[in-house]
């Protein structure tokens, strides 16, 4: 019998240098993690208030800061330290729609599906009037329009057609995908862009499109239609002013399911009179200007890690067309479970633990570019404060609702072996990938941009790209509890070790400074 017992300990310690490598008592909280994580959880319950209860949670509406008040009194009520909305500097208006109905009336009933742009304004009441098809290709061709198009709805022709796709909306990554992510060779650095040929051209368009918004404003336009991108009454929304307290005035702009657009562009385009009502109301807020992260902590409690930092985070803002669920309303309850977790299970950190909850990630990442900002560092010119040196590791998540299925290493080619290790308890969990590649556009990126190790977890896509980005679809309904269980757990061990671990997650060579380009 104990010829057996210690093969058996011989054959767990050879068989992984992961699980078995940690002291009994790292194994007996990382158990303690997987089993509150995985049959306690309450990410649903935080994601059914940062949605259902809040709204959608545009940069700067009141429905932003309902989510970013409740998630501060959630991490107080968990027993975090120091949670609190954290102004980061002055972002601009903040707007919110409080109705929104339009229909065709002539030649015949059909509501349609459609969404103000953000940041336009309102129909001042009850409009009704004709469907007009305006071709507007230079700036000369505004003239033609002079005096004729006020009260009036106008339309743009479009060559754009409503596209479907065999492949399904839903789908997670195959063996095969993750194991030619596993394989990828290291990205070069990237080398600074020379000029782009197409920069007039754009400068250009841009141009055309300031004169017509200020014609359509200067001949009082009814209402303006565009075209979204979506199939089945999918409707992808769009910016459509600027949220600047100095911003110029824009007219009444929906953005249109392309199902209904195009039925509109056919019949005008085929000499039918179309006529519709609609009734907008906006509003502006532009009392408080700032823009603010929510964050809290759990302190260190080593004499020499405690004033060291692991930060976890992910954007709590979303787009205006649904209640922002996938994005991020899912990054940003996973995170929060994350540390209820951690604080549910009694878990001392020798280093401290912080969560961020992003705002106006939409609009450029300013709520962690100007975190970072304050805190960290400058990347422009690379001139770092201390605390700098002290972030072992962010960590971030936002990708939609998918299970963790790995992690982008961004190029940090020397944290691939720590992070197999912590990883693979996770393998029948299907997490166990880890590329050296990186996937861009979210608050990781404010982090590696001056030197401190900055990740991003690897999610299935689920229909994140195919329905709900951005969309009228992205609700409650499209997350999934089992995949959101199963993040926050891989999330809280990751933070575990990272907090306990003896060395710092390995840095790459410091970034040159951008400049003020």
């Amino acid at each position: 019998m104990k010829r057996k017992l210690l093969f058996s300990c011989l054959f767990i310690a050879a068989f992984s240098g992961s699980v078995f490598a940690q002291s009994e008592a790292d194994q007996a909280m990382l158990a303690k993690i997987r089993d509150e994580g995985m049959n306690r959880s309450q990410v649903m319950q935080t994601a059914f208030y940062l949605t259902d209860v809040s709204g959608p949670r545009l940069a700067g509406s009141p429905e932003l800061k309902h989510a970013q008040e409740w998630a501060v009194s959630q991490l107080k009520s968990w027993g975090l330290a120091n949670a609190n909305r954290e102004p980061w500097g002055k972002f601009g208006k903040g707007w919110e729609v409080q109705k929104n109905y339009a229909a065709m009336t002539v030649p015949y009933y059909h509501a349609i599906v459609a969404i103000p742009k953000a940041w336009t304004p309102g129909t001042n009441g009850e409009i009704k009037g004709d469907v007009v098809l305006v071709k507007i290709d230079t700036i000369t061709d505004l003239d033609q329009y002079k005096g004729k198009l006020a009260g009036k709805i106008v339309i743009t022709d479009t060559k754009t057609k409503v596209t479907r796709s065999l492949k399904p909306d839903l789908a997670r990554y195959t063996d095969e995908e993750l194991d030619k992510m596993e394989k990828a060779a290291a990205q070069p650095a990237g080398a600074r862009r020379g000029p782009n040929p197409q920069a007039a051209a754009f400068a250009r368009l841009r141009a055309l499109r300031t004169a017509i918004s200020t014609f359509f404003v200067q001949e009082n336009v009814g209402l303006v239609l565009s075209m979204a991108r979506g199939s089945d009454g999918t409707v992808f929304t769009t910016n459509g002013a600027s949220y600047a307290d100095t911003a110029h005035a824009v007219a009444p702009e929906l953005e249109t399911s392309g199902e209904d657009y195009l039925r509109i562009l056919r019949l005008v385009k085929g000499g039918i009179p179309v006529q519709m009502e609609a009734n907008i109301k906006t509003q502006f807020f532009t009392d408080d200007l700032q823009g603010y992260d929510v964050v809290g902590e759990i302190p260190g409690t080593d004499r020499k890690l405690k004033d060291q930092l692991v930060i976890i985070g992910g954007h709590l803002d979303s787009w205006h067309g649904a209640t922002g669920a996938t994005d991020n309303g899912a990054g940003s309850a996973v995170m929060m479970e994350a540390m209820r977790i951690l604080k549910a299970v009694g878990f001392k950190p020798k280093r401290t633990l912080r969560i961020c909850l992003w705002s106006s990630e939409e609009q450029g990442l300013f709520g962690s570019r100007f975190y970072v900002l304050n805190h960290f560092g400058d990347p422009k010119t690379m001139v770092l404060k201390p605390d700098q040196a002290k972030v072992s590791a962010y960590y971030n998540l936002d990708n939609g609702t998918g299970k963790i299925r790995g992690i982008y290493l961004q190029g940090d080619s020397a944290a691939r072996p720590i992070f197999k290790q912590w990883l693979a308890p996770f393998k029948d969990l299907g997490a166990e990938t880890v590329t050296i590649s990186n996937t861009g556009g979210t608050d990781h990126l404010s982090f590696d941009a001056v030197g401190i190790p900055g990740f991003q977890f690897i999610q299935d896509a689920m229909d994140y790209g195919t329905r709900t980005h951005h969309s009228n679809q992205d609700t409650y309904d499209r997350l999934s509890e089992d995949d959101l269980k199963q993040a926050a757990t891989i999330v809280a061990t990751f933070v575990y070790n990272t907090s306990q671990r003896e060395e710092m997650i390995p840095r790459q060579e410091l970034p040159k400074a951008q400049g003020t380009n």
